[in-house]
């Protein structure tokens, strides 16, 4: 058989081990190290397992990871998303369908100290689900919102998923984050929107006021109690990363530095929950390490098949427009990512499609990174799997699955629109990245 037919019952095979349940970080060595032994031999395959895993793992930029997972957990375990979401609740909190908003605008916020999508939801989840049944909003828009709002956390800067693309097609990670931040914006601003439309149309599903206003002294009580610590602290790591200060690492570093220096002044961090911060980072950088070691044996099995180059090939002599071509790449991560988590997705999706999006199609390689992540941001709510809707049914575990997925739609929606907002108009991902670093 040509390696080619080798490489798609790889593929196959890979898929029927996810499907029986088998650690995606698992089926990707089996298949990965059968098939490079069956194509070359079985000392390669085993000179891949000693040399390229350790040379992935002992590189600088990999450290990344770890530093921004920390900085995440200090402000899950020291309780800043209670206040994030306490901050967005006085600020809109009394309007029509406020709390979602809130909930939405909190999960925006926490992104940018977090970068886990399912850690965002969970964070936000746990406090404003409840809140919102409080005060009657229907199940499905109370948890749909969180839902969505969590996939935030994919896109706004620090994000895991940014450094596990940067680090595979040897991009910028800098450069990623900074692009990440219009385009994370923007999103918020059209989901809060899809609330406001969802409520007008459907009035029944939240009270006319969530809660009474609060007072402009009282806003800014809640302003200072958090989010400037979380700007501060923002601005250090990632405007550091503007200015060419620091590494992402070293950003990283700094970050979770910063949050953990800021959560000890104001009291909210002790040993317990210091202790637990470093264990789920010492969990979660391990299965993302894991994942790694993983994919970077299935992706040497992937080149050595030469798919990327056939399908390379294939779509240079189409003559279809660029557009369509991109559009059954992004059919393909949506379907993908139904059933597959992020960062894995990432990991054994990129080195495949990036040659075709990217060497054959010209498109930029930041702009495809941001656009990624958004698709990712929609795989993490749409159904089957869709990790952040468990992640909301865990949290509110009355409230069936069929009814958080109900509210999902208008979300989805949005999301597709944006993509399709970012294919006609570029520029909205490049620009800022762009003026910094040209």
């Amino acid at each position: 058989m040509s390696p080619f037919i080798i490489g798609i019952c790889g593929i196959i095979a890979f898929i029927i081990l996810i499907m029986l349940k088998v650690p995606i970080a698992v089926s990707m060595s089996m298949v990965g190290f059968v098939g490079v032994s069956y194509l070359v031999s079985m000392q390669a395959a085993f000179r891949i397992l000693a040399s390229e895993i350790y040379s992935t793992f002992s590189s600088y930029s990999l450290s990344v990871t770890p530093m921004f997972v920390l900085m995440g957990f200090f402000a899950y375990h020291a309780g800043i998303g209670n206040k994030l979401y306490h901050f967005a609740y006085k600020a809109i909190g009394h309007l029509k369908g406020g709390l979602a908003m809130a909930s939405v605008a909190a999960c925006a916020i926490f992104g940018a100290v977090s970068g886990s999508s399912p850690a965002t939801a969970a964070t936000i989840g746990s406090i404003a689900v409840p809140e919102m049944r409080k005060y009657d909003y229907s199940k499905s828009l109370a948890t749909a919102s969180v839902a969505s709002g969590g996939g935030l956390g994919i896109i706004i800067p620090p994000s895991v998923p940014f450094v596990i693309y940067g680090i595979t097609t040897e991009q910028s990670i800098s450069r990623l984050f900074i692009a990440g931040i219009i385009p994370g914006i923007l999103l918020t601003l059209m989901y809060i929107a899809v609330i406001w439309l969802t409520v007008s149309k459907n009035p029944d599903i939240a009270p006319a006021a969530s809660g009474p206003r609060a007072s402009f002294k009282e806003k800014i009580n809640a302003l200072t109690g958090v989010l400037l610590d979380v700007l501060i602290v923002f601005g250090i790591a990632v405007g550091g990363l503007f200015a060419g200060w620091f590494t992402p690492t070293e950003a990283g570093g700094i970050g979770a530095a910063g949050v953990l220096l800021v959560t000890l002044i104001r009291g909210d961090m002790n040993w317990e929950r210091f202790n637990c911060a470093l264990v789920d980072t010492t969990r979660t950088t391990a299965m993302i390490m894991f994942l790694i070691a993983g994919a970077t044996i299935f992706t040497r099995f992937i080149s050595l098949s030469r798919i990327p180059f056939e399908i390379a090939t294939w779509v240079g002599g189409l003559s279809l427009p660029s557009y369509f071509i991109l559009f059954i790449v992004i059919l393909i991560y949506v379907f993908l990512g139904a059933l597959i988590d992020s960062i894995p997705l990432i990991l054994i999706t990129v080195p495949i499609f990036y040659p075709v999006v990217v060497d054959t199609l010209g498109y930029d390689p930041i702009w495809f990174g941001v656009l990624i992540s958004v698709i990712v941001a929609m795989a993490v709510i749409t159904p089957p799997v869709g990790v952040n809707v468990y992640v909301i049914k865990g949290v509110a575990p009355d409230v069936p699955l069929e009814e958080i997925f109900s509210g999902i739609w208008p979300f989805l929606i949005a999301a597709v629109i944006f993509c399709i907002i970012l294919i006609l108009f570029p520029q909205i991902v490049t620009f800022l990245p762009n003026l910094l670093f040209n």
